[in-house]
């Protein structure tokens, strides 16, 4: 089936989608504006009190380890946990994955746990596929094309689509021997200035999946397409807010201004090229 990216936006509307968000502190407020603009409804809920329970409620779970307490940790198993039982689709975020032990083992754990989509940047990808040893902190220090077949295997392995981020962000998914990749272009050079957009772009993820479930648990478009939405989104309002902004600060407001702008037509323009690849040979890597 032909991917059709006005669709899939315009059930994101349609569904409004309920996302729980176990994130970190720097990105709650810009993650949950995010989600606001494009028509989905954000929940904070990350006390491992209550996380569990509210996961029976939220359409779609974000998990994202960027500032992470004990707190949020006990959380995240909780949520996963009923995601899991439930078929509720929930996307991993492997924040700084391969420079702490702690976090990575934390991480490495999360994504033994059948996330639907695993999406980071490419430091990040290369790192939880066992092939890197992460960036600099929040950021990468290398390049989309170089970790592409770090992020087949890491597909593979863990039977997830996988999401690399960049100025050209790719999304992979693999079944048996075949691969199937997504390149999405656009967006704009001040995107990596302001906090949160990567973050946020997890959360959206999760929104476009959610959208893609009827209420009787009916996939009415696959995890990669609805993951090619997300990006295909963000890119488009990147490029639309640097038009109008010079600055960081200003791009910020007018980022999430063009999110809300977007119309389900306007995707049919987004610069997106598929193509279908043989799993690489990965053996000694």
């Amino acid at each position: 089936m032909a991917l059709d990216l006005p669709a899939l936006n315009a059930r994101l509307h349609a569904a409004a989608p309920l996302i729980q968000n176990i994130t970190n502190t720097v990105v709650q407020q810009f993650s949950a504006n995010v989600l606001l603009a494009v028509g989905a409804a954000p929940a904070m809920l990350d006390h491992e009190a209550d996380a569990g329970q509210f996961a029976r409620l939220a359409n779609g779970i974000l998990i994202n380890f960027g500032t992470a307490t004990n707190q949020q940790l006990l959380a995240a198993d909780a949520a996963i946990r009923v995601a899991n039982q439930m078929g509720k689709p929930w996307v991993l975020d492997p924040v700084s994955v391969g420079v702490i032990d702690f976090r990575t083992t934390r991480i490495q754990q999360a994504a033994e746990c059948h996330p639907s989509v695993i999406r980071g940047n490419a430091s990040e990808i290369a790192a939880l596929a066992g092939q890197g040893a992460g960036g600099r902190g929040v950021d990468s220090t290398d390049e989309v094309d170089a970790v592409l077949v770090a992020a087949m295997s890491l597909a593979q392995s863990t039977g997830a689509v996988v999401a690399v981020s960049g100025a050209r962000d790719a999304i992979v998914e693999v079944s048996d021997s075949t691969v199937r990749l997504a390149r999405v272009g656009g967006g704009h050079p001040l995107m990596p200035r302001v906090i949160g957009t990567g973050c946020s772009l997890g959360s959206l993820t999760a929104a476009y999946l959610a959208a893609q479930r009827a209420p009787d648990g009916r996939r009415l478009a696959s995890d990669f397409d609805a993951t090619i939405a997300a990006h295909a989104h963000f890119k488009l309002a990147g490029e639309a807010a640097g038009k109008t902004t010079s600055g960081p600060g200003s791009f910020a407001v007018a980022f999430v201004d063009a999110l809300y702008a977007l119309q389900s037509a306007d995707l049919a323009r987004a610069d997106v090229h598929l193509e279908i690849r043989e799993m690489p040979d990965t053996c000694g890597l």
